[in-house]
């Protein structure tokens, strides 16, 4: 059989489980968690892979799971992924009413189409030069970082996002390509953005000290951290005129706390931020400005503040091969003026720290409504959303692993990784 026919049965095999496909994104959408907290979605995963026979390794950096397709040999592998997590979004109409959390990054559309990439796959699995690593991914979105620190302090992890820890652990080690395909925002049409960079990022968590007194009868007496703190905004705020327009940088700090009783002088107070750049001599510089202005605001007022900054994510560097397999497949389904590369994202994502050790790629592709995190966020074409994901991904793995993967051995053998696995986690 050649390619042609081998993508064809592909094609229609997914097309035949179109339905069921949605019916798992829909599911979890339904059912949003937060990161290493996805333990539902995690068995829906476990479930459907186990359906088209593929036994999973479930628990990976506490919920992830891997399952893996075997072809015709196992000398190379590549990893179809999607992310578990959804994001705190209480205002969005399928959020969860008790945690707040909502699929508002479309995570629940990466998972579906993952899976609807193994059912089409799986019909023509013994064509494949290769084994095919289907990986459910946890803990993306970099939030809740008590929480997250907690699970350090307790030995689960080490490193705060999914990817990272993965990495950690050895259970990308036998994988030596991935691939994953994004929501793109405000994009309610067929649309795909291939090879675009992503932003990455230093995250602080911040705990300012005062003194508590009685607010109305003392507070001379004490020293007001959460002046301390809105000090600080306003400061980081008069930095943002130095930051130049190329290096991207975006600062956005929230206070996670501002004071226990309103009849207290605040005494502690916490903040968390982000400095985002494009490079990360832009983004040690940004750091560097925001720990001043954060030392000098608490200095002003007479109390301290302890500034801990945390490993965030690297920049996405998308393999050109890769990204050029999955546009010329792109071509076959979406109107080529509706294909772009080199759009980069403005956000940041663990996939950038792959990336830097083995040939990654994660185009984005339409099929939704509003911005991303938003109330108004939502899968405009199920279509678009779900299934022709699952048919690009699928397809590209078959021009990877088709003619003794000579393709993907190739790009394996042209990488030259940024970091490797050790150098990665001692940095």
């Amino acid at each position: 059989m050649n390619k042609n026919e081998i993508k064809s049965l592909l094609l229609a095999e997914i097309d035949k489980n179109r339905d069921k496909i949605i019916a798992i994104g829909e599911e979890i959408l339904k059912n949003p968690e937060m990161g290493y907290k996805e333990y539902k979605t995690s068995a829906i995963v476990e479930k459907e892979l186990a359906k088209i026979g593929i036994k999973a390794e479930t628990g990976l950096a506490v919920t992830g799971v891997k399952g893996r397709m075997h072809g015709k040999s196992s000398d190379i592998s590549v990893a179809v992924m999607g992310e578990l997590d959804a994001v705190t979004c209480a205002t969005n109409p399928d959020a969860d009413p008790t945690t707040g959390a909502a699929h508002a990054c479309g995570h629940n559309a990466q998972i579906a189409a993952m899976l609807g990439a193994a059912m089409g796959l799986s019909v023509v699995k013994e064509y494949l030069d290769g084994d095919v690593c289907f990986f459910a991914v946890p803990a993306e979105e970099f939030v809740e970082m008590a929480f997250r620190e907690g699970l350090a302090r307790d030995g689960k992890i080490s490193f705060l996002g999914g990817k990272q820890e993965l990495i950690r652990i050895g259970a990308f080690d036998d994988i030596d390509m991935a691939m994953m395909v994004h929501a793109e925002g405000q994009t309610p049409g067929a649309c795909a953005i291939v090879g675009g960079s992503s932003l990455g990022f230093v995250a602080k968590t911040v705990e300012f000290k005062g003194k508590a007194a009685h607010a109305g009868g003392a507070p001379h007496e004490g020293i007001n951290a959460l002046n301390a703190a809105m000090a600080a905004l306003m400061c980081i705020h008069a930095q943002r005129e130095t930051f130049r327009d190329e290096d991207k940088i975006r600062v956005h700090p929230i206070i996670t706390n501002g004071g226990e009783l309103v009849n207290i002088v605040p005494a502690n107070v916490t903040m968390e931020t982000y400095v985002r750049g494009a490079n990360f001599k832009a983004i040690t510089d940004a750091s560097e400005k925001v720990d001043r202005a954060i030392k000098g605001s608490a200095y002003a007022i007479g109390a301290e503040a302890e500034i801990k900054n945390l490993k965030g994510y690297l920049p996405l560097l998308q393999n050109p091969e890769m990204s050029e397999i999955f546009a010329e497949n792109a071509k076959t389904l979406i109107p080529e003026d509706k294909i772009f590369s080199g759009i980069d994202m403005v956000g940041s994502s663990d996939v950038g720290d792959l990336s830097h050790i083995i040939p990654t790629i994660q185009p984005t592709m339409g099929g939704f409504l509003g911005s991303a995190h938003s109330r108004e966020f939502k899968i405009s074409d199920p279509d678009l959303a779900y299934i022709q994901p699952a048919k690009l991904m699928a397809l590209t793995v078959i021009d990877l692993l088709f003619d003794g993967a000579r393709v993907a051995k190739k790009i394996k053998a042209d990488f030259k990784p940024v970091l490797t696995k050790q150098e990665y986690i001692n940095a």
